[in-house]
């Protein structure tokens, strides 16, 4: 896990050590796309991008020269994720986790391939929690390590939109909440101590069940 300003800094570090070897860098938008790969320019990648706001000549023209390892670092969005045929990458890259499992899925397809080995990377912040329970059980049934961090977080216990069958704790998504009607408490007497009990438990429900 780990916060959004330190992805740059982590790529940047597994890109170093490529050498001759090429990489796939998902990323989900256009715009963040072209901005990560402007930045790897600068800093002295061999970078080319491939999204859907490329025309078809500009996009073959980034697929040959990968191809051909002129570059050696494709960032791309879903666009190369899916029926494009990218041979010896060994080292693919979710610099951004997609939003659902199949597309992952699809992501990391693209190394690893005609029998050779490959290296899938994903760089996971607590703005992905709604795809923490697919990707641990992902994990667990391709007998592949789960981190320590996912295994333990409370968005990977539970499929979004159902209910656990246990009472939630305070460190659960309606933290912010509890916190929030706590602080509140401290100004008032019983009676509005119990309708916060009630605000609370009504926040828990909802949490779980959206």
């Amino acid at each position: 896990m780990m916060k959004e300003s330190e992805k740059l800094y982590r790529l940047q570090k597994l890109l170093d050590e490529l050498g001759d070897k090429t990489a796939i860098v998902f990323i989900n938008t256009k715009k963040s796309a072209d901005n990560l790969s402007k930045s790897l320019d600068k800093s002295g990648y061999r970078v080319t991008t491939l999204h859907g706001g490329k025309s078809q000549e500009q996009r073959e023209i980034s697929l040959e020269g990968f191809r051909a390892k002129r570059y050696n670092v494709l960032v791309a969005t879903d666009v190369a994720g899916r029926g494009i045929d990218i041979p010896d990458v060994a080292h693919v890259i979710n610099y951004d986790m997609p939003g659902n499992i199949e597309m992952y899925t699809h992501r990391i397809g693209r190394t690893g391939r005609a029998g050779k080995t490959g290296v899938a990377t994903t760089f996971l912040t607590l703005h992905d929690t709604d795809v923490f329970y697919d990707l641990k059980q992902m994990l667990i049934q391709s007998n592949s390590p789960v981190p320590p961090e996912l295994a333990r977080h409370e968005a990977s216990k539970f499929k979004p939109g159902s209910i656990p069958d246990r009472p939630p704790r305070r460190n659960d998504t309606v933290q912010g909440t509890e916190f929030a009607l706590e602080h509140k408490l401290l100004e008032c007497g019983l009676l509005c101590w119990l309708s916060s009990l009630i605000l609370v438990s009504a926040s828990i429900s909802r949490a779980f069940v959206l």
